[in-house]
């Protein structure tokens, strides 16, 4: 069963008190850019540095005490590990994570920081939803996926709820894309509280399986993407993503690696924040927009976890002409 509107309310009494109500942020360059008025919500303000921990926190907060108690299991590649292991612990349940062995050094540190048990392996080899399922057969953990989960999509949309709540209806809403989770829940907010605007998902440009999907109007399976977008290296929607995508997003667009790389240099420089590659996807499709003149538009800033060498080293990297 598809999670409606209402799962998000449920969400948003969930997560009251725990998840930071982040802000949101505006710039004149930004706006002089594009002709449009933007409001960032900067979700790399978030407990664990993204927006996950809205998914992670409602979708263990939901179980009853047993299967708490039992404990959880999820693969990814450090934003939701990072938030499964956080809310696990504010919680009271036992975190497994499945991560890959190239995740972001930084990203595996503060998941298992946050006390989680880290089960590596080779993404390009293995397949982390097999494992996942194992360990959960094997030791009675409830499995939590990152993003094609009821809870987790719900809790993701109290991002944008909060958005509009603050600034009002919007004509626009740009959206990272990974597996879809962010933007369904946005969806969902999107469509209850301001029916008119007009949901955009934003991958990678190595990684456009979304927007194939719904070109093809089926789930298209891609190879594990070459990005810098870590955080968005996913082979394909999950079957409730897909679902909300295709009756409510506008589309679905894609930014190269090098306008990333741009977005986080135009966010150290001029709004004074760092963001993460992923986070940046969102932000370089509108600032790239050519027909948002004159329009309200959100974009979700999704996270700020990068390594720091890893940040120094993409901005060292010359301007693009």
């Amino acid at each position: 069963m598809l999670p409606t509107y209402e799962c998000v309310l449920e969400a948003a009494r969930r997560l009251e008190g725990v998840a930071r109500r982040t802000p949101v942020m505006t710039s004149r360059t930004a706006n002089a850019m594009t002709g449009a008025e933007l409001f960032f919500k900067m979700e790399s303000f978030q407990r664990t540095g993204s927006f996950k921990f809205r998914g992670a926190y409602n979708a263990i907060a939901a179980l009853d005490e047993a299967a708490r108690a039992r404990g959880v299991v999820a693969f990814s590649s450090g934003n939701h590990a990072q938030a499964m292991a956080h809310a696990g612990a504010l919680l009271g349940a036992k975190v497994t994570i499945v991560m890959p062995h190239d995740a972001p050094a930084i990203k595996v540190a503060a998941t298992k920081g946050y006390g989680a048990e880290v089960v590596v392996y080779d993404r390009f080899r293995e397949d982390r939803e097999a494992i996942g399922r194992r360990l959960a057969e094997a030791h009675g953990y409830t499995l939590i996926p990152p993003f094609d989960h009821r809870d987790v999509i719900a809790g993701q949309g109290t991002a944008t709820k909060e958005l509009i709540d603050e600034v009002g209806p919007l004509d626009r809403l740009y959206v990272c894309l990974g597996g879809g989770g962010l933007t369904s829940g946005a969806c969902l907010a999107a469509s209850a509280l301001a029916p008119d605007c007009a949901v955009w998902g934003v991958e990678p440009e190595a990684g456009d399986d979304a927007r194939r999907s719904l070109e093809a109007g089926r789930i298209v399976t891609i190879e594990v993407p070459k990005t810098i977008a870590d955080g968005a290296q996913t082979t394909a929607l999950g079957a409730l993503t897909f679902a909300i995508l295709e009756v409510h997003a506008a589309g679905i667009v894609t930014a190269s690696d090098a306008a990333l790389v741009e977005t986080m240099r135009f966010f150290a420089q001029r709004m004074k924040v760092v963001v993460e590659p992923t986070g940046c996807l969102a932000a370089a499709a509108a600032l790239a927009a050519t027909d948002i003149a004159g329009l309200r538009v959100g974009v979700i800033v999704s996270g700020g976890n990068v390594d720091l060498a890893r940040f120094c080293a993409l901005l060292g990297e010359a301007p693009s002409a």
